[in-house]
């Protein structure tokens, strides 16, 4: 299986945290097939709203939701 990461972001009530305010506006930035290529996107939308600090963007591991117990 391929190690697949999430890319996507959104406005956040706390740049601290996770709590997306509006689940209908997030940003899908794309699926990579690598942890490289999915930090890549993440850097260049997070480069892209750095002056937004209820701005977040994230990168979530798939592969690792998909199949626990393969780390």
């Amino acid at each position: 299986m391929s190690k697949l990461h999430l890319v996507f972001g959104g406005r956040v009530r706390d740049p601290q945290g996770l709590d997306f305010v509006d689940l209908a506006a997030i940003d899908f930035v794309g699926l990579f097939p690598d942890y490289a290529s999915a930090l890549d996107a993440w850097r260049a939308n997070a480069q892209r709203t750095v002056d937004d600090a209820e701005m977040k963007y994230v990168v979530v591991h798939l592969h690792r939701l998909l199949e626990p117990e393969l780390k």
